[in-house]
């Protein structure tokens, strides 16, 4: 497709042509803006080379990231605060410069696990399954396993606040493990987990297959939360600071071409090209238009609004790391915060006469943290 560069949707930002920025992602949706970018030209048209990396795991991503085989990546926000602490043996310092989307996940439970619940209809509400399972514990059946994709998420962060609103305590009364996103829907076939938390189109394929129900997403525990996040390697930053102001300038072009209504089938074709070849179409679109099992959602995910990078939503999630015991009591919160910086996004932004979008939503109340 060629590049209309004057068009008020595209980045207009010019500059000679460098190495290859090397970028990595996880197969998601909410990977689209970065696949858009490349797909309609929009990194070439702010003078980037850029060789995108689908990479198996957030692990994986993760350890790329920190030791140098890429430059920037699609990014886990708790994951950016657990770099910074040197969580897992694995420390690194890397600049957040945008927000690639807000929503997006789904909670999607066994059909047998549904069939316990009996006639709901989505969202489930936590206490709902939390009565569910204590009479389980009651009755002497095994904890329910449920599979977040990388332990410093906002899936496994949402999960428990949700958890915990209805009166459990996630560490004893249910087993949480870690599944990497593309191995989710199969491993609930088989049996291995009872449910999951995890980015679309995993729920959505889960149903498809009928090995599934999606019972809420996670907009519906916090509507409009900061997802995933645009995280360049901080000594990329010092050493080409026009270079990530270019990358964030082609990816918020992206976020403002995936909010127009008429590119979504567009978006969807890219996405199922580009990281889904053996899902359905209609798989893949369900989160473009905003759908769950063919039921809207009441906090679809979302692009534009998304890419502000805000400290004060990441304190959230530090403040979750805390509580359940994730992060050592000597990381101050300014040490934890710190890839969290605005200056990139502005420059970008003012080059494209984006505006600064709303304020969001506040972040789950307090007093439902400690239910």
């Amino acid at each position: 497709m060629p590049l209309d560069t004057e068009a008020p949707s595209r980045p207009t930002l010019r500059r000679p042509v460098l190495r290859t920025l090397r970028i990595g992602f996880v197969p998601l949706t909410d990977a689209a803006p970065l696949l858009v970018a490349q797909e309609l030209g929009l990194f070439d048209s702010v003078g980037l080379r850029v060789a995108l990396s689908a990479e198996s795991s957030w692990a994986a991503l993760r350890d790329k990231l920190a030791f140098g085989a890429l430059d920037a990546a699609h990014l886990l926000g708790p994951m950016a605060i657990a770099l910074a602490a040197g969580l897992a043996g694995v420390k690194a310092q890397v600049v957040v410069a945008a927000g690639l989307g807000a929503n997006g996940n789904t909670v999607t439970l066994s059909n047998s696990l549904a069939e316990e619940l009996g006639r709901f209809t989505p969202p489930l509400s936590a206490a709902a399954f939390g009565a569910l399972v204590r009479r389980r514990a009651q009755a002497g059946r095994r904890p329910l396993t449920i599979a977040v994709v990388f332990p410093y998420s906002s899936h496994n962060y949402l999960l428990r606040h949700w958890l915990a609103a209805g009166g459990l305590d996630p560490d004893r009364d249910l087993r949480l493990t870690v599944v990497p996103p593309p191995m989710v829907a199969q491993r609930l076939a088989e049996g291995v987990i009872d449910g999951f938390c995890a980015g679309e189109p995993w729920g959505s394929q889960a149903a498809a297959l009928g090995v599934g129900r999606i019972a809420l997403s996670t907009g519906d525990i916090w509507p409009n939360h900061p997802e995933k996040v645009l995280a360049f390697a901080a000594d990329y930053v010092a050493r080409d600071p026009d270079s990530a102001t270019a990358g964030t300038a082609a990816v918020i072009a992206a976020a403002r071409w995936l909010e127009e209504p008429a590119n979504l089938a567009e978006a969807a074709a890219i996405l199922r090209r580009r990281a889904f070849p053996r899902l359905e179409r209609g798989v893949i679109a369900a989160a473009f238009e905003g759908m769950a099992e063919g039921l809207p959602l009441a906090a679809p995910l979302s692009f534009r609004n998304a890419t502000l990078p805000r400290r004060e939503q990441a304190a959230w999630f530090l403040r979750q790391m805390r509580r359940w015991g994730h992060l050592p009591a000597g990381i101050s919160d300014s040490a934890a915060l710190a890839p969290w910086r605005q200056d990139i996004w502005r420059a970008a932004a003012t080059r494209l006469r984006e505006p600064e979008p709303p304020a969001p939503p506040p972040p789950p109340a307090d007093r439902l943290e400690h239910a």
